[in-house]
């Protein structure tokens, strides 16, 4: 039986954003899409905000994640590839993900080059235009000192706020349109002129695509309401729905 080739890409869950039992069955539906991969898939692209929040402690990580990190072992383990793109949401990824789990991380866009296609991929944050100030605080936040002052915080003091602070954060933009063709503007066309025939981000949580003769420009959405990716197979891209038809 030949290997698979299909390469998948999702991003934005936000795991942990909502108390368990409201979570319970989105989380579900996640975990059941990451088992069908099996057999299935050659490699996923996690592009970013898989969780709510992220940080790894020397000697901890957030327990509310287990059933998620052992759904990704379990695919890992099956010989399917998977790399994690940071986002603003998760972007204090550590080596837990990398020593336990076999999960390559990354922390800034990524160049591709898969089934004759040259991708960009990148979570988005940051792109959109009149993103000053968050780049700015990406900067301290990504800052080694910044890291180590936050390992002060005790576990069940720092996770907690974290999330008051993420949850602020991620409401602050809802409900705001999608722009789609100002994206491929300020997005997209920057990269095809450097090369790339696609681009994918994550970030909006908005599910579009728009493409122009060989070039294409994929959102991937959400798994909070849209439950979306992309997947790449026999060198075509499409973009699909779970539980797919």
């Amino acid at each position: 039986m030949p290997a698979p080739e299909a390469v998948y890409f999702f991003a934005d869950a936000h795991l942990g954003a909502d108390p368990r039992e409201r979570e319970a069955a989105r989380e579900a539906r996640l975990h059941e899409f990451l088992t069908s991969l099996v057999g299935r898939a050659k490699a996923l692209y996690i592009v970013g905000d898989l969780f709510d929040f992220w940080f790894e402690y020397r000697t901890a990580i957030p327990r509310r994640h287990f059933g998620t990190l052992a759904a990704l072992k379990r695919i890992r383990e099956a010989g399917v590839e998977i790399t994690y793109l940071n986002g603003n949401h998760d972007f204090w990824l550590g080596p837990f993900l990398r020593d336990e789990l076999g999960i390559r991380t990354c922390e800034d866009a990524l160049a591709l080059d898969l089934q004759g296609h040259r991708i960009w991929l990148h979570h988005g944050d940051g792109l959109g235009g009149g993103d000053l100030g968050y780049r700015l605080l990406k900067k301290v936040l990504r800052n080694r000192t910044s890291i180590a002052l936050y390992r002060l915080l005790h576990p069940d003091l720092g996770i907690p706020f974290a999330h008051v602070v993420s949850h602020w954060s991620r409401h602050s933009r809802e409900g705001r349109p999608l722009d789609g063709e100002r994206l491929w503007t300020r997005i997209a066309s920057p990269r095809f002129d450097e090369g790339f025939d696609t681009v994918m981000v994550g970030h909006f949580h908005h599910a579009w695509e728009r493409r122009e003769g060989t070039r294409s420009f994929f959102m991937l959405g959400d798994w909070i309401e849209n439950f979306t990716y992309v997947v790449l197979r026999d060198g075509v891209f499409t973009l699909e729905r779970w539980p797919s038809p």
